[in-house]
């Protein structure tokens, strides 16, 4: 990461930046602003005769957009396919995106769950303690689709 919240830069509205004022008011790291490049994720609006790279302000959205939708799960086809259609929506039909969507909703409501599942564990954990036949956390990883529950026997740690 490029730095705490605290040492962001914030770019100036009107100015063209550098890529490490897009990698600072993004917070990520230069080599990551690179990748997104070279993944055609991101473009510099410009390049220096010397070969520096130029982005608008817009671009620290879009960088923070990426790392965000990755945090979450989306992988850079699906990405480069959401900016694809942020850039030019009238050049894709509902058709072309539906399928997509529908697949990654129920890919969501799965991570979801398992999260739920997860959450339940370690309240579990707080709420019980840490004296278990088997440890709820694993259980709830190990096993989607099973709530997490006390157990009968207080005979193992988790």
């Amino acid at each position: 990461m490029a730095g705490t919240p605290a040492q962001r830069v914030a770019a100036p509205a009107h100015e063209a930046l550098t890529i490490g004022l897009l990698a600072r008011s993004a917070d990520v790291a230069v080599s990551t602003v690179r990748f997104y490049e070279r993944q055609g994720l991101v473009e510099p609006d410009a390049r220096s005769l010397a070969g520096y790279r130029s982005y608008s302000p817009e671009a620290v959205q879009r960088v923070r957009f990426i790392r965000r939708a990755q945090r979450l799960g989306f992988t850079l086809r699906e990405v480069r396919d959401v900016l694809r259609l942020s850039d030019a929506p009238e050049l894709i039909t509902f058709d072309e995106v539906a399928e997509q969507v529908a697949g990654k909703l129920v890919e969501l409501d799965e991570k979801i769950g398992d999260l739920t599942r997860v959450r339940a564990a370690l309240a579990l954990l707080i709420e019980t303690g840490p004296t278990h036949p088997r440890c709820p956390v694993i259980d709830a990883v190990a096993r989607p689709g099973e709530e997490a529950r006390p157990a009968a026997s207080n005979t193992m740690s988790g």
